[in-house]
């Protein structure tokens, strides 16, 4: 017999009296869940649970074939491994009966989650690889924007071979494996049947065509290293972390496909004097002891330079005060943010003589000892 295998109602995680329904959603939940796409980093189990699951579905949506599992489970009416999924490879499975038939995993993929049609075959036009680049910018950039020049390193179309990977003159030739499908068929008898399953082909990677002259220039890739000065218009508001994306600045596609997208990381500098919470900014503003006391005219730091600001007489530390409009432009340009200054009582150090005897005068004009306030707060 065959090795042991689990059960497929309990792969697809349904009760045997399921609806065809409840088998659908079951399997494109796990389908989607173990499809090896979506599992980069451990694709080889992912590749064994999805056919697991593909094989179980294949099997009870079939209604002949799920009454004979239901009667003779795994082994088959005649003691034999029915093997009912007819897998042999990832790339494609076929069904029952005498002359078989072929079925694209990609293609019940794309029915489930979108798509449609047939997937797009290995051969056809590609999209190209996008790229991720950092850029750091001031504080003041951030708030104002600017035109920033920055350094991209792709692969770009080979100019001696215009992207085709062959030498000048000459040109790829149809694959002899496959004849130029892309795709390799193969066909197994068993006691069930004819089964044949699709894989891509191994010699021409799917593209259903060799280099068998390869460009000097870029080694049959099509492609060469070089590296670029872009020009990035970074807008007035971005904050930290924002993305900006350049269509077509990425890596060229392969046979006729579109060219990826170069996307742009922004980090903005740390100011000296300001904080940025959204649109709004926030800083310090420290002012004397008669400033606080009596009122003053300051000087309040903005993105524009500094203005006048009338400070009230009597005004504690720790005071904070707005002015409208005075922070970072919106990024979609219709509001401006507010500025929020905090106001810091600077109390005075190493006071000579005369300037303690006019403290000391202050306290008795208003009623306060200093002595006292001393020994009312060591015996507090």
């Amino acid at each position: 017999m065959a090795e042991s295998k689990r059960d497929y109602y309990e792969v697809l995680g349904v009760q045997k009296n399921a609806t065809d329904d409840e088998l659908k959603k079951a399997f494109r939940k796990l389908a989607k869940q173990y499809h090896p796409d979506a599992n980069p980093n451990n694709k080889e189990e992912a590749e064994k649970k999805f056919k697991e699951v593909n094989e179980a579905y294949e099997v009870l949506s079939d209604k002949q074939k799920r009454n004979m599992y239901d009667q003779f489970g795994h082994s088959g009416p005649n003691g034999y491994s029915s093997d009912f999924s007819g897998f042999s490879g990832f790339d494609g499975f076929s069904g029952f009966g005498g002359g078989g038939f072929d079925v694209d995993l990609g293609d019940i993929f794309s029915s489930f989650f979108g798509g449609g049609g047939r997937t797009q075959r290995r051969n056809g036009p590609l999209k190209g690889r996008d790229i991720q680049v950092r850029v750091d910018i001031a504080f003041e950039e951030a708030a104002f924007g600017i035109t920033k020049e920055i350094v991209v390193n792709r692969n770009e179309q080979c100019d001696s071979c215009k992207g085709s990977g062959s030498k000048a003159g000459t040109s790829k030739e149809t694959c002899k494996v496959c004849g130029g499908s892309g795709q390799v068929k193969t066909v197994q008898n068993t006691i069930l049947g004819s089964f044949s399953s699709v894989r891509t082909c191994d010699h021409c990677g799917g593209e259903g065509k060799v280099t068998t002259n390869p460009c000097p220039e870029c080694k049959g890739r099509g492609t060469t290293r070089k590296q670029r000065k872009i020009k990035v218009a970074i807008p007035a508001g971005i904050d930290s972390g924002q993305v900006i994306s350049l269509r077509g600045e990425g890596e060229p596609g392969l046979r006729g496909g579109p060219a990826g997208d170069l996307y742009i990381t922004v980090y903005v500098k740390q100011h000296s004097i300001f904080t940025r919470k959204g649109d709004s900014i926030f800083c310090n503003v420290h002012v004397s002891f008669a400033q606080a006391t009596l009122g003053a005219t300051i000087k309040v730091p903005t993105l524009n330079g500094d203005m006048d600001y009338e400070l009230a007489e009597g005004t504690q530390t720790g005071s904070i005060f707005t002015l409208r409009g005075k922070g970072i432009k919106n990024i979609n340009g219709r509001t401006t943010g507010d500025l929020y200054f905090t106001v810091v009582v600077d109390v005075p150090k190493k006071l000579n003589n005369a300037q303690k005897d006019l403290l000391r005068k202050f306290a008795e004009a208003t009623g306060e000892s200093v002595e006292e306030t001393k020994k009312r707060s060591f015996f507090k």
